[in-house]
């Protein structure tokens, strides 16, 4: 792919809509549609990987209640013909095809590569990369099964949207922890994934959300680890100009 002249592509993770609750939540929602608006100009394609839903789940013929706003501009942007992607994360796994039939948006379920203007992207969510975290990865394994997924659905759409939720309230929610910090190379299981991966296939940039960390960590001299972030204290996003991708801060 050949970037036109004056486009870009746009990066963006972790908004984790629905917490810590719903006005928050939807501030946060008006946001992001302000800055979909704001970029929609000079954006040749959007990436939105994973964790854009606190909880959610896809019946055959239900959708999670709320994200109206979100909803109705990624439509309105697709009408207009903007290419955009979406990630499943470890918070809305259970996205299944509700994006693609009613938006004509590809949802990935795990890393992808591109390759734009001669440098290569490795993309991915992050959940389950990297050595260790044995328990997710198990348990993630078996919720993706359609045969969990078939018998999550015989479930009435109140009890299980509302089961689903109570599950992700059990853990640390991002809204009410301190910020996190970048744990060094030798500590940060995705970095170590992209060290042992470019032993393999060179990329230039790999790009990953799930960590809640803006960072720039350069891997070697010709390749850059990039987490976007989130939505919830960075209102961070990855913009990538044709020659370079660096991390901005919306309204910053």
């Amino acid at each position: 792919m050949q970037l036109p002249a004056g486009k870009k592509i746009y990066f963006a993770s972790d908004f984790h809509f629905g917490i810590p609750d719903r006005a928050s939540s939807t501030e946060r929602e008006k946001r992001i549609c302000r800055w979909l608006d704001e970029i929609a100009p000079t954006a040749e394609q959007i990436f939105l990987v994973g964790d854009l839903f606190d909880t959610w789940f896809e019946y055959k013929n239900v959708v999670p209640r709320g994200f109206t706003r979100f909803l109705g501009k990624i439509a309105e942007l697709r009408d207009k013909g903007l290419h955009i992607e979406v990630f499943t994360g470890n918070h809305d796994l259970w996205m299944l095809d509700y994006f693609h039939t009613e938006f004509g948006i590809p949802v990935h379920h795990g890393p992808i590569t591109r390759e734009v203007n001669g440098k290569k992207f490795f993309i991915a969510h992050g959940d389950g990369l990297g050595p260790g975290d044995t328990g997710y990865k198990i348990l993630k394994t078996v919720l993706r099964s359609p045969l969990s997924q078939w018998l999550y659905r015989r479930v009435h759409p109140d009890t299980g949207v509302g089961l689903a939720g109570w599950f992700s309230r059990l853990g640390p929610k991002h809204a009410d922890i301190p910020e996190k910090e970048f744990l060094g190379p030798d500590r940060e299981m995705l970095v170590q994934f992209c060290l042992e991966t470019l032993k393999h296939h060179h990329y230039d940039y790999f790009v990953f959300g799930h960590r809640h960390i803006a960072i720039e960590f350069p891997l070697s001299a010709n390749s850059l680890y990039v987490n976007l972030g989130d939505w919830i204290r960075y209102d961070s996003y990855g913009e990538f100009d044709g020659d370079q991708l660096r991390l901005q801060y919306y309204g910053k």
